[in-house]
């Protein structure tokens, strides 16, 4: 846990952030912060709304288990440019996201969102490091997301940790849609992720990209959608490892295993280009 925090009263304004993220160039230090920041958030039910909509979520009168990340995004993006953290914010990699939901995600709030850095690793292309995000509620820890974030610009003495590998399960097409040209741009004006990446194919050039590919997040949060009741109320993870890139505009399949207190789901495009591989499981005790 960080050593101290730094308590704001409302979250940051976005515009500022998305300044301070295009000017930052260069690495400023080889450790992470151990300040965290946290506010209070409430939900707006118009904004929700037209987030059910856009990831394809049913209104069952809970918060859609991805949707604390936007709650909690310039908290996030104010984290990442403030001149503590050591590593520019445009070319981080998003290589991997857990989240945790230990209780019902019910009301509007008010919540109380943190974020903080920690766990800063060696990786094959550089270093890895997590991004924490919790939402407590009056009776404590509601939620908590971990974005694992690749840094190509630094190395770390020391091999990589190694990875256990789950048996995987058998699974069936359950779901297809249609990615198109413009999601990034309409999820950008919901999550307030204004990456270049997402938003065309020129500013995506820019970064390498051929065409302008879909946030990982929506990708995320549109294949849980389609899981539907295969994902409990509460007291479950679900973790996502993304692969290949969503080049827009784009077709993909949602692969499931059968309905089970745990299982396992991928995402894939033309020719079973793999995209997402995900599983969920309970919350241990």
């Amino acid at each position: 846990m960080p050593k101290d925090w730094l308590d704001l009263s409302d979250p940051p304004a976005l515009p500022g952030l998305f300044l301070r993220a295009i000017l930052r160039r260069g690495m400023r230090g080889r450790t992470l912060p151990s300040r965290g920041l946290r506010c209070p958030v409430t939900v707006d039910p118009a904004h929700l709304a037209r987030y059910r909509q856009l990831c394809g979520f049913s209104d069952d009168h809970l918060l859609p288990p991805t949707y604390p990340h936007i709650l909690a995004f310039s908290l996030q993006l104010g984290l990442l440019t403030d001149a503590r953290f050591p590593f520019p914010l445009l070319g981080l990699v998003h290589l991997e996201n857990r989240i945790r939901v230990l209780r019902p995600l019910g009301g509007l709030g008010p919540f109380n969102a943190s974020v903080r850095v920690t766990d800063l690793q060696a990786h094959d292309k550089g270093v890895t490091f997590s991004l924490i995000t919790q939402l407590h509620d009056q009776l404590g820890l509601l939620w908590e997301g971990d974005s694992r974030l690749l840094f190509r610009g630094l190395r770390l003495d020391g091999p990589p940790p190694t990875r256990e590998e789950a048996a995987e399960l058998p699974q069936q097409a359950i779901a297809q849609w249609d990615c198109p040209a413009d999601i990034g741009r309409r999820y950008a004006r919901v999550a307030g992720d204004y990456n270049p990446i997402h938003l065309s194919a020129p500013s995506a050039r820019l970064f390498g990209f051929p065409h302008a590919i879909a946030h990982g997040l929506w990708n995320k949060a549109r294949s849980l959608a389609a899981l539907g009741e295969r994902l409990p109320s509460a007291g479950y993870q679900v973790e996502v490892r993304f692969q290949k890139p969503v080049l827009l505009p784009a077709r993909v399949t949602l692969l499931a295993s059968a309905s089970a207190p745990s299982g396992q789901f991928s995402l894939r495009g033309a020719e079973d280009l793999p995209h997402l591989a995900g599983r969920w499981t309970p919350l241990a005790d």
